[in-house]
Order: structure tokens, then sequence, then C-alpha cells
């Protein structure tokens, strides 16, 4: 079935090439790391390509109706994933954005006297983002602090499975000893030995000299492997599909606003790291078709999920999904659900909803803890070790809170539109009152 007009897109953009990054086997918790200048040329490729597709009037799928030379931020929304990798995600969507809206001098202001300013750099276009902390929203690093996942990455590697690639990939390891520098090379830490790799050949001349020939194939082999089993589950709504079931959250309520004609949302950008990535092409059945997606995607990936609006008298909306593996490859169609041409966006959206995490008491629920983090973001059941200490530490956070309240309730008095995020509060949820004045009213309707 043909569907031509193109009503908005929700774009899913991995980050750009960034420095070596540890992450725990169990917990996954990341290490710091920061992005490269190849990674933010990456990330500004894609952006351009994404003008190209998308904001392009000549191109077939032109988003009807949007602006595409000076940004009109009731048009766009973007959401970065500023936890685990934050820096190097950041930065990769600021490019990304530069990339989409490049300068323009017409983004210029004529004040009372007569005088013309033009943006900096020539017009530079400042688009805002959301930025989603896993302190307070869990929809884009749902798998860290979740006691669930976490035994679920221990079934994983203690399954039979996983035992029989790691005794088979032993003599591998044995060669690539010389090559990690004391680095654990196992199985379990195989993402590790991979990504370490991988930084060395692309930044160190000597090492991309000495690494023989397929330790880089045979590495990213095994790493995909591991990462593949990891964030995904055989169960829709399994614990390992989390970094897409939260993900989601975002993508439904977008693509319902997108919908909705008196809404002026016609594309969200959320940019991320890989994991959603698998998660999703599992939980939707993609890897069926297409088994090669059972992988990490390459820096500067990304997937589009476009909304497409059938011709009369087909009053329905559908979706095309397209994903392009890196910056060398053009975006190709897939399907997800066996589908073999576009989806209703209502049975996309009927197939999920029962898997999706839309609140952070959702996501406890999920990951099998009591709540998110307690309201000063600390564990609820910390302790120091000690009743002396523990109880000396309560009474200085009793005080600590009171003090705080006290400054709150002033600051909420000249301000009513500060408010704090609680277990109940939806992943993804509206605009905060800060935010929607710089996105004018329309952001205030409800999802």
């Amino acid at each position: 079935m043909s569907h031509p007009e193109v009503q908005g897109v929700v774009i899913l953009a991995r980050n750009g090439d960034r420095t070596e990054c540890y992450q725990h086997p169990i917990t996954q918790k990341p290490g710091y790391t920061q992005s490269t200048p190849l990674g933010e040329v990456q990330a500004h490729q894609l952006g351009t390509y994404l003008r190209n597709l998308y904001l392009n009037s000549g191109s077939p799928s032109h988003i009807r109706g949007i602006h595409s030379d000076l940004a009109d931020l009731k048009e766009i929304h973007v959401r970065v994933k500023v936890g685990g990798e934050g820096a190097a995600v950041f930065d990769s969507a600021t490019a990304l954005l530069q990339g989409l809206y490049p300068p323009n001098p017409a983004n210029r202001i004529t004040l009372a006297n007569e005088t013309t300013v033009v943006a900096p750099l020539n017009g530079y276009q400042y688009i805002p983002v959301e930025t989603v902390e896993p302190s307070n929203d869990r929809s884009l690093e749902p798998w860290t602090d979740c006691p669930a996942f976490e035994k679920h990455v221990r079934d994983v590697q203690n399954s039979a499975e996983f035992k029989e690639a790691s005794k088979k990939a032993q003599p591998f390891f044995n060669s690539l000893r010389d090559f990690v520098f004391g680095r654990e090379i196992s199985m379990e830490n195989m993402y590790n030995i991979w990504d370490f790799v991988n930084a060395e050949l692309i930044h160190n001349k000597t090492y991309a000299h000495r690494l023989p020939p397929t330790f880089i194939e045979q590495a990213r082999g095994y790493a995909n492997m591991r990462e593949d089993a990891i964030y995904s589950d055989k169960a829709m709504g399994g614990v390992g599909n989390i970094a897409s079931r939260t993900a989601l959250s975002s993508i439904l309520k977008a693509l319902q606003r997108i919908a909705f004609n008196g809404d002026p949302l016609q594309l969200m950008v959320i940019e991320t790291t890989y994991q959603p990535f698998i998660s999703f092409f599992h939980q939707t059945g993609v890897v069926d078709t297409h088994p090669e997606l059972k992988a990490i995607p390459d820096f500067g990936s990304a997937l589009a999920i476009e909304l497409r609006r059938a011709p009369p008298p087909d009053a329905r909306d559908f979706l095309r999904f397209k994903f392009r593996n890196g910056t060398h490859e053009d975006f190709r169609t897939i399907h997800v659900f066996k589908h073999h041409e576009d989806i209703p966006l209502t049975e996309f959206i009927y197939r999920l909803e029962n898997s999706v995490i839309d609140s952070n008491r959702d996501w406890a629920s999920a990951c099998s803890t009591s709540s998110s983090t307690s309201w000063l973001g600390l564990p609820e059941r910390a302790t120091t070790g000690s009743k002396v200490a523990d109880a000396s530490l309560g009474v200085l956070l009793a005080l600590f809170a009171m003090a705080l309240m006290f400054f709150a309730g002033k600051a909420i008095r000249r301000r009513r539109s500060v408010r704090l995020s609680g277990p109940d509060a939806h992943l993804s949820a509206a605009p905060t009152e800060i935010i929607v004045q710089r996105r004018d009213e329309k952001a205030r309707l409800p999802y």
C-alpha cells in the first residue's frame, strides 16, 4: 500500500565516535568517556542527511508543512540521554542539530532603534534540548540500578549457550592477549575488550599497524553475541528488553502527538546509546527477518519512524521504519511484527501497549525494586554500616531536608512552574513550564 505523505518523523540516533568507555559486566554502569572530533563529524553528517531527506522540499520523504530553513521550536522536540556516556551523547546531539538546522543569516531580529542583529556564527540556530537524567527519568537509561536486569545479565552469562560460546572463543582470546595490555579477556568482559580494541584501532596509529587482520572482526562478533543476549528477551515484556520498553514511552507519545492535527509537533529526535536499538529490534520482531541486526549499531546510526497518512477515503495513519547503520549507508526499510508493508499506527500501539514502561513506578516494578530512588536521589535503603553513624546521618539529612523544603517553598512562591519528579511521574512527560514558555502554548496539550 502506498502512503506517500509524511506527516512527521521520530528519530532514534546513536552518538558518534568517543573515547574508550568501560562498562561494568554486571551492573552495566559505564565509566567516563568523551566525544571526539570524528564523532562530532559523524553526528553532523547524520543531521545533514536527515535534513536532505526530511526538510528538503524536493525529497519524496519531505515532512509536509515543516519549516525547513528557520526552525520552528513548536515543530521539533529533542531528548538527550545524559546518564552513561552523557558527554559524548550530548555533544552528538548538538552536532546533529547543527547539520539538521545549519546557521542561516535570516535568523535575525530588528530592534526598536531599527538596528538589525544576526545571531552569532552567521545565524546559528539554538534549538533547545530536553536532557534526560536517570536520577529522575528512567526512559533512556533503565538498565542501570535495576536488580532484575542484573539478575538477567547473570542468567545469560551462566547459560549453557553462553558458556559454550566462551569455550569456543578461547583460542582467539589467547591470541588477543598481547593486544589488550592486561585487561581481563572473557565473554563476560567482551564488550569492553572490543570497545578498547576498536578505539585503539581508530585513534592509535602504532596499534593499528600491529593488530593482525580479522582480530577486530572477531572481537566485534563476540561483543555482538554478548550484547544481543544481554539486551534482548524472549518475552516482549521481559526485562531484557527494558532499554526499548522505556524508550517506546517517548516514541509512542510523540507519534500520537504528530498524528493529532491540533498539535504542531512534527519531528522528535532522541539521542541515545546503542542499547535501545538492540532491544527494539527484538521487541518488535525485526530480527526475525533481519538477523544481521542482532548486533551493536555503529556510531552515528539512526532509526527513523515515519508517520504517513493514507490517501482518502482511508483516514488512517501508518508507520514506516527505516534503519541506517553508521554514516556510510542510506536508510533501508525494515518491517515490524512480520508485516511486509507499512503498519497502522493503531495496531503498532495495540501490540506494544502492555509491554511499554510509562512511569518511574512502572520501572521500579519491572526492576523488582521498591522505588526508583529516594527524592534526594539516594537509594532508599542506603546505610553506612554503623547504627550510630546512620542515626547521625539521619539527623543531618532531616535538617538538610527541612532547609531545602524552606527554600524550595520560597522558590515555588516566586515561580510556581518548578516541579519535582517522583515515582509516579510519567517517563517523557510533557515539558515543564520553563520549557513550555520556550516552546509556545501548544506544548501544553496533554499526550
